[in-house]
């Protein structure tokens, strides 16, 4: 990332490489569609005080979070779903939205793994934080690292509904889920970030991972606090 007013072949690697926030002049700001989930908002802003106001409209989502699942023999868990939008069955992992006001991160992220794969799990970390499509989404993903797994008790178990009454389970080893990912069997953005992430963190014995609880002020409700 190019320091203020450095063009890519100027930069002299003094700024670090690191996402940073960036305040600029909003002018207005409007909701032009309210769906179930997210809404569509469009935005007027300026990029300097005295620049030429730009409109941009993209969808407000809530966030999520999504959770790889490694058991002792270092096999990720994935699970097939079909995403009508592509119209596809996907290899995913464990994820969901963080719609319910002020969820605590971290359980919302177990609650998904109950509800999604029957389990729980004692040893979490932070894995990676990503944004989903920052072109035209607010939305922030954060991906756990979720180990020393237990079953959900069989009288406690979500019912799934919908397509996710669909959901089919597969022990994979991360090697070859990374495999997977490169030779494009893998299309689901938060598996795609999450296994690669998770190859890279299980090389280095897990040591360079963030607690779970760790600070998260890419989060849409925690922007500008």
């Amino acid at each position: 990332m190019a320091g203020p007013g450095s063009t890519p072949e100027q930069e002299d690697g003094s700024w670090p490489v690191a996402d940073k926030f960036s305040t600029r002049t909003l002018r207005s700001s409007s909701t032009v569609y309210q769906g179930r989930i997210w809404d569509v908002v469009s935005d007027t802003f300026s990029l300097t005080p005295d620049s030429e106001p730009l409109s941009r409209d993209y969808i407000a989502h809530p966030g999520a979070v999504a959770v790889v699942v490694l058991n002792e023999e270092n096999q990720v868990l994935l699970l097939s779903q079909y995403r009508h939008p592509v119209h596809m069955v996907l290899w995913e992992i464990p994820a969901g939205l963080l719609d319910v006001q002020g969820e605590d991160f971290v359980v919302g992220a177990a609650r998904e793994l109950a509800e999604e794969a029957d389990l729980v799990a004692a040893q979490w970390h932070v894995l990676t934080d990503f944004f989903n499509s920052p072109g035209s989404s607010s939305e922030a993903i954060r991906i756990y690292l979720a180990r020393d797994l237990s079953p959900v008790p069989q009288d406690q178990r979500h019912v799934r509904t919908d397509e996710e009454a669909e959901i089919a389970f597969r022990w994979v080893d991360l090697a070859e889920a990374v495999e997977a990912v490169l030779s494009g069997r893998i299309h689901n953005p938060s598996a795609v970030v999450g296994i690669l992430a998770a190859a890279q963190a299980s090389a280095g014995g897990f040591s360079q991972l963030r607690d779970a609880h760790a600070p998260w002020p890419e989060h849409p409700a925690q922007r500008g606090q």
